[in-house]
């Protein structure tokens, strides 16, 4: 007998098929008509079936009879036509087999909604929720476009190491590698380490970014993209922060601003329609449940249908001061865009999303394209109503020149770059690309409140169980 998904068990077309359901229980009543309703998931889908159990089978009163919440089944049996209300199928089984039990005072999975906070303490449960069973599908689904998105216009997966002696972002905020044993440095009071006894003979740290070692493929292969994990020690608690996340950044050779912005667009937009049509039933439910406007699929339904807005970052600044807005951080030509000044411009001046290029140099690495002008670097960051910023890049500087002045500006050590500048020595090209957090999109897609519910299991600071 063959097995069938919840989900397909559950539209009409399954009807009359025999199978096999496998999942773990949500709920049991009994009827005083000598059978049994179980309710199960199997996390294929938002939905349950219903499981009608007789009190002919075998092991009905010694087991049936005691199922509970959490406990983990199979049923076979025939897909029939439900008289229930608001389900069309459910199975008539002819056989259940128990494969383990929760005891029911002790499964912290009640009944009774529990706070989010809550089920992070439980991360190796939550899964079984209606919400974050949603939030994987979710994740899963946009993880598979980002892929497929990239295969169908040619670009090659790349994979970047996690390890890296290279500070891409120059913020010095990165997670040090080490096999040296810290309790025998502290005892000696070394002063100055002597890398020499350490696993890769420098100081080494986990990456933030992939782009830098992605560049040195897209400069010999043309069109690459990165998809790993990445990690800054930064040590934020807001809900927009996490130690430990997912990057996707592509890398263009040959490519400018303008098919950056091209690009980032497109994505985003193949992203969401593919969210909107592949995860329905859990979209409607984060519309319905989590989204507080419910108003979410219609959100990304106006991204998807609009063409963005392209906008230099003076402009923005001066729409920013001229709009009488009171903003808790002051604007003026030089900051650096706070979530608000974002916000206003995508949700109440513009109305959708908008990419802002050409910012102030002096907030930017040193590896964005410096402008004619010396002031502004050919930098972009894609906006969305909402969140704000979403996707941030740049065409690249490849003037050998100009990139090593900039290193310099930023007190960067350039013979520790020596191949990122020998991209510049042999066979320069003009390159572009931008990152995308995977968790930053996900949390916008299902409009979840906290970055820590979209990722199976968050760290951050001082948070690292399971």
């Amino acid at each position: 007998m063959d097995k069938i998904s919840v989900k397909d068990a559950r539209v009409e077309s399954a009807i009359g098929s025999q199978g096999i359901l496998e999942g773990w229980v949500r709920t049991r009543r009994d009827s005083k008509a000598g059978f049994s309703f179980i309710e199960i998931n199997d996390g294929s889908c938002q939905g349950n079936i219903q499981i009608i159990a007789e009190a002919t089978l075998e092991n009905y009163e010694s087991g049936i009879k005691h199922l509970t919440a959490g406990c983990s089944i199979s049923a076979e049996g025939e897909i029939k036509e439900s008289g229930g209300r608001g389900q069309k199928t459910e199975m008539l089984a002819t056989r259940i087999t128990i494969h383990g039990l929760a005891d029911p005072d002790d499964y912290p999975l009640q009944k009774k909604r529990h706070s989010m906070e809550k089920l992070r303490e439980w991360a190796h449960l939550r899964p079984r929720t209606n919400t974050f069973g949603a939030v994987a599908r979710v994740r899963n689904c946009i993880c598979n476009s980002i892929h497929q998105f990239y295969q169908e216009r040619e670009f090659l997966y790349v994979n970047t190491p996690v390890i890296t002696a290279s500070d891409c972002e120059g913020a010095g905020e990165m997670f040090q590698v080490t096999t040296m044993k810290l309790d025998d440095i502290a005892k000696q009071q070394i002063e100055k380490l002597n890398y020499r006894f350490d696993f890769f003979d420098k100081p080494s740290y986990l990456t933030v970014s992939g782009q830098l070692e992605a560049e040195t493929y897209a400069c010999a292969l043309g069109k690459v993209y990165t998809f790993g994990p990445t990690f800054r020690a930064e040590n934020s608690n807001t809900s927009r922060h996490l130690a430990e996340f997912w990057m996707v950044e592509p890398e263009v050779a040959f490519a400018d601003l303008n098919d950056n912005m091209d690009l980032a667009e497109a994505f985003l937009k193949r992203i969401f329609a593919d969210a909107l049509k592949k995860c329905g039933e859990d979209m409607e439910f984060f519309n319905e449940r989590i989204d507080e406007t419910k108003s979410l699929i219609e959100r990304l339904k106006g991204i998807t249908d609009s063409e963005f807005v392209r906008l230099p970052y003076t402009e923005a600044v001066e729409v920013l001061e001229n709009s009488n807005q009171k903003f808790d951080f002051p604007v003026k030509w030089g900051i650096d865009l706070q979530s608000e000044h974002e916000r206003f411009l995508t949700e109440q001046h513009f109305k959708k999303p908008v990419i802002l290029f050409d910012y102030p140099k002096t907030i930017k690495p040193f590896y964005m394209y410096c402008n004619d002008d010396d002031k502004t670097v050919r930098a972009m960051d894609v906006l969305v109503p909402g969140v704000g910023e979403i996707i941030g890049g740049s065409q690249r500087e490849h003037r050998l020149d100009v990139l090593e002045s900039r290193m310099r500006d930023q007190e960067l050590n350039v013979e520790e770059y020596w191949w990122y500048t020998d991209l510049r020595r042999y066979g320069t090209v003009p390159h572009a690309g931008f990152g995308l957090g995977l968790e930053r999109v996900v949390q916008f897609v299902t409009s979840m409140a906290n970055i820590r519910d979209v990722i199976p299991f968050p760290r951050t600071p001082g948070n690292a169980e399971f």
